[in-house]
């Protein structure tokens, strides 16, 4: 788990403006939900044969001796939300996006933590292919908006519960016969959660399954037509994507369209953003049975991509270098009722010499900064210095308070 430092901050916080900017546009309204959930919650949406279950939440009983568990994703808690405040009767279809933190015990990497951040949406209440590709729009345009390189989008069909138990045969049968070249993790799990060892890193195992069958072979018609149609309305939208038949989600709730956003910067594990359908999610965990398609993605990773040093830190408008212990009780006033005007100030409050403090309001990249004596007061006028510009201008201090924010604001020039 890491700590996020101001000169860090300010590029979580561009991802986290970006992202409801984006969001907003595409009708997509903010939930927040606990960090706590029941643990029942999550082995009966994730499933209890996948690693985030069988090997990586924080789970404890607490004194009333509850199972509960620091939630590992977000698409669980919020059909739990949806389900428990009866969201589906406030309107037919839901559009909801979720920001904050997430836990799992897994080995700590590059961009990884065991506290992490996510990004993440949920469209529920539409089954028709178009919102698939709405979901897959507003996330090229974040990425677009982002300014984020080397990024595409992969996307696959994991079929419906009428085409998979079929293929889910072929396939256990043909993990079988590949049996010893699986790791020891994907041979336990090839007969219980099969997909899973498709999506496997470990190179013996991608070998091993190289020549598996592909789901997107095995759809029923109804499946080959709502991918089909996804794959359509992209390419009408111009939005660039590769079908990847390997593709595959580790939660045993995905059906149908699942997709990846991947990038070449960040090692073996390329994907920075990941989802797909949920169609009987929502049935599972209680509620009404409703279709629903959703994405998270890490901010971790997407700060990595981004680069800190892209997004600036936030400079003050105005530095107050007061001299004297009179010009310091007046700058720290004015600076007060600037600030009450929404006007960032940074003043010094050690009485230290105009030298050091003009090297700190350099070191803060301050644009202005406001010089003031004893003898500044007596005269009632002070120095104005534009930092940016190198220019240094007289102004009166009898009218500063409606003067000075028109400067600031480069309302006019002294």
């Amino acid at each position: 788990m890491n700590d996020i430092l101001p000169g860090e901050v300010e590029t979580w916080q561009f991802m986290e403006e970006t992202a409801r900017r984006v969001f907003k546009a595409y009708g997509f309204a903010e939930i927040r939900v606990p960090v706590v959930e029941k643990t029942e919650l999550f082995k009966r949406s994730i499933g209890e044969t996948t690693d985030i279950v069988e090997k990586e939440m924080y789970t404890f009983n607490d004194r009333s001796d509850n199972s509960l568990t620091l939630r590992p994703e977000g698409t669980a808690p919020v059909m739990r939300a949806y389900c428990e405040h009866k969201l589906y009767a406030l309107d037919a279809v839901s559009k909801l996006y979720y920001l904050g933190p997430m836990f799992r015990y897994e080995r700590p990497q590059k961009g990884r933590y065991r506290q992490f951040h996510q990004i993440g949406a949920e469209a529920i209440g539409v089954a028709d292919p178009k919102i698939d590709a709405q979901i897959l729009a507003m996330l090229t345009h974040f990425f677009a908006e982002a300014e984020i390189p080397d990024i595409s989008l992969q996307i696959n069909s994991l079929g419906c519960p009428a085409c998979r138990p079929a293929y889910r045969e072929q396939l256990i049968a043909a993990l079988e016969s590949q049996l010893e070249h699986l790791c020891a993790d994907c041979q336990r799990r090839f007969r219980t959660n099969p997909l899973r060892v498709i999506d496997c890193k470990v190179p013996g195992c991608q070998s091993a399954t190289q020549n598996a069958p592909a789901i997107i072979e095995h759809l029923c018609p109804e499946c080959d037509d709502h991918f089909a149609t996804v794959n359509r309305l992209l390419k009408e939208m111009e939005i660039p994507f590769t079908v990847n038949p390997r593709m595959v989600r580790g939660l045993d709730y995905y059906t149908r369209t699942t997709f990846e956003m991947v990038t070449n910067s960040l090692g073996a594990q390329n994907a920075v953003a990941a989802g797909g359908r949920y169609d009987g999610l929502i049935r599972e965990i209680g509620g009404p049975d409703q279709p629903g398609i959703g994405f998270a993605m890490g901010l971790e990773r997407l700060v990595l991509l981004k680069g800190q040093s892209s997004v600036a830190p936030q400079r003050p408008e105005l530095f107050v270098a007061a001299l004297g212990a009179e010009a310091g009780d007046w700058g720290f006033l004015l600076a007060a009722k600037l600030q009450r005007l929404g006007i960032s100030v940074e003043l010094d409050y050690a009485g230290k010499s105009l030298k050091s403090q003009m090297r700190r309001a350099d070191k803060l990249q301050a644009r202005h900064v406001l010089i003031v004596g004893e003898d500044e007061i007596r005269s009632g006028t002070a120095q104005l210095k534009n930092m940016d510009a190198g220019t240094q201008s007289p102004i009166a201090l009898d009218r500063i308070e409606t003067t000075l924010p028109k400067i600031l604001s480069g309302e006019f020039t002294p």
